[in-house]
């Protein structure tokens, strides 16, 4: 007959496990504790009652004698992007990595005073923003966490005011891409998508006019945008809905620069749809490089976020903190994106003659 696999003991206490390991109650805090000094044997004595009774020690427990409790706070505010999605997971992998648990709270506009302040309760050894908040909001946030003395830092939303920031350089990877454009010829550029208020699309526009005035471009008149047409929802739709507008006009820019990934794949779309070839007559680029540039035909050239580079400042920067006295200065880190040139842009067409 086979044997009965016995139960495991439930055991809810550092008392009760000591009883059952047959040590101290010192001698067990001392070997959950990491200390150093004690012996092999009765490490390993300890770390088999663990394997049989699978009892944890108690966090709360831990921190209310003033142990850190290895947990970061994690605070976003959607995940419908890819993105922000992939930002999440390595972030958390990586922290894993580094022997910290995660706390994700995905909160709606508005929502982040509760939030922290559970944070808070919990005693977590650090808070990250990953993505675009409202700045007055976010930055009362950051005022109550460094009254704390709790190290914070936020992802990719630069330019708030004593902030901890690790963020892409927006700016940056326009400047690249409309060297690369314009250095095939083109003078004329639709913006698909790139207008608002928002620190992401404000990057994105210095760094347009920048590299256009750097090549003796007035911006206002080599670029063209005509997103008040349409309902903005920044998906392939709308991409493709820009594209079908833009073709209805009589003179049409020759390169198209999208906010993101799907725009830039509906408005190819809807080139194509108007029999308009790519990238023979138009140019079309976007932004963030996700898996989904190698699904169109042709592949399309896109601005790689460099997500895991930024998360590795990110955790860097963030562990960093932790035990440590506040720092007088914040500590701003850009990281440098990289243009992926594929087939959908090309030469600017040649003017047909009169």
């Amino acid at each position: 007959m086979k044997a009965v696999p016995r139960e495991k003991r439930v055991i809810r206490s550092t008392a009760e496990f000591a009883s059952y390991v047959g040590l101290a109650r010192t001698t067990v805090s001392r070997v959950l504790n990491g200390h150093p000094g004690l012996k092999s044997q009765t490490v390993k004595r300890v770390q088999q009652a663990i394997e049989e009774t699978g009892f944890t020690p108690n966090a709360y427990a831990l921190h209310l004698k003033g142990k850190r409790t290895s947990t970061i706070g994690i605070c976003m505010e959607n995940l419908l992007t890819a993105p922000a999605v992939l930002k999440l997971a390595a972030l958390q992998r990586r922290l894993r990595e580094r022997s910290h648990a995660s706390l994700i709270e995905v909160l709606p506009p508005g929502g982040s005073r509760e939030v922290i302040r559970h944070f808070l309760s919990l005693r977590v050894d650090a808070v990250v923003f990953i993505g675009h908040f409202i700045e007055e909001e976010i930055s009362r946030r950051i005022d109550e966490l460094t009254t704390h003395a709790t190290p914070h830092l936020v992802i990719d939303q630069r330019g708030l005011a004593g902030a901890d920031t690790v963020a892409l350089d927006r700016a940056l990877g326009m400047r690249e891409l409309m060297s690369y454009l314009l250095g095939l010829g083109h003078v004329s550029f639709g913006l698909l998508a790139i207008t608002g208020t928002t620190r992401s699309v404000r990057d994105r526009l210095a760094g347009i006019e920048a590299e256009l005035a750097a090549r003796g471009l007035n911006f206002a008149e080599a670029t063209r945008s005509l997103d008040h047409r349409h309902a903005r929802q920044n998906d392939f739709e709308y991409g493709r809905a820009l594209a079908l507008s833009f073709v209805a006009e009589p003179k049409r820019p020759t390169a198209y620069v999208a906010l993101n990934d799907e725009v830039a794949i509906g408005a190819m779309h809807g080139f194509q749809s108007a029999g308009l070839r790519v990238p023979q007559d138009v140019s079309v680029a976007g932004f963030n490089n996700q898996d989904i540039c190698l699904m169109p035909t042709p592949v399309l050239t896109s601005v790689d976020q460099q997500v895991q580079l930024t998360v590795d400042a990110a955790v860097d920067q963030l562990l960093g903190q932790i035990g440590r006295p506040p720092h007088s200065q914040p500590q701003v880190q850009l990281i440098s994106p990289k243009l992926v040139v594929r087939d959908s842009t090309g030469p600017a067409p040649r003017a047909k003659a009169p």
